[in-house]
């Protein structure tokens, strides 16, 4: 991983609080938690936790990407969002500029992905021992002007930079992307063009169907 540079810390970008949980904006460049050394301390858990002191994980972003995440208030909170992760019961939505144009309009991959040991830490397709993934796409616009599509993506596995690879796949690198684009498409964006753009699911303590949003930087 190159040298660790967070953005600042202007405040939180708080879309949604109450007593179970909290929804936020992470920007690009910010880990979602501390990773490994002192130098890697500062993170999106690390920011809400000086706000507020419950705060616990319940998923991640990959650092280079922007978007929603969502925070557990509490154990007991984050035991009821773990068991909605591990039944698939949070939809979650990306938006992401890639290379070319994607066609068909709508479709789904589905690759096996593992980690790339001697490339940590990239993944790759593995047929052999690779776990299911699965990403379903949706073209939302063309650029012919700049050879790109504008994509919507809806991972149904949480893999480990599922999107990146799934997407590179197809021959449709996105943006910006540092690990899986080739050196020309990598220079065609400032940083990775993905972001978490949509969440839902029932609410822990309401019971109710919750649904929140975040429009893309770029």
């Amino acid at each position: 991983m190159p040298d660790y540079n967070p953005p600042s810390d202007t405040g939180l970008e708080l879309i949604h609080q109450d007593a179970a949980l909290l929804v936020l904006n992470k920007p690009s460049g910010l880990l979602s938690v501390p990773g490994r050394g002192a130098d890697k301390q500062d993170s999106l858990l690390t920011r809400a936790r000086n706000r507020f002191a419950d705060a616990e994980c319940v998923h991640r972003l990959d650092m280079e990407t922007s978007g929603l995440m969502l925070l557990a208030r509490g154990k007991q909170a984050q035991r009821a969002l773990n068991r909605l992760f591990q039944q698939r019961r949070i939809d979650k939505q990306y938006v992401a500029v890639v290379d070319g144009k994607v066609e068909p309009r709508v479709g789904e991959i589905q690759l096996p992905l593992r980690c790339d040991c001697p490339n940590r830490p990239r993944q790759k397709v593995d047929f052999a021992q690779g776990k299911a993934s699965l990403t379903r796409f949706s073209v939302l616009s063309h650029d012919a002007d700049h050879y790109t599509s504008r994509v919507a993506l809806q991972p149904k596995t949480g893999r480990s930079h599922q999107l990146r690879v799934h997407m590179q796949s197809l021959g449709h690198s996105i943006l910006g992307d540092r690990l899986y684009a080739s050196p020309e498409t990598r220079r065609r964006a400032p940083r990775l063009l993905l972001h978490a753009n949509a969440l839902a699911f029932c609410h822990p303590l309401t019971g109710r169907q919750s649904h929140f949003y975040s429009h893309a930087p770029f």
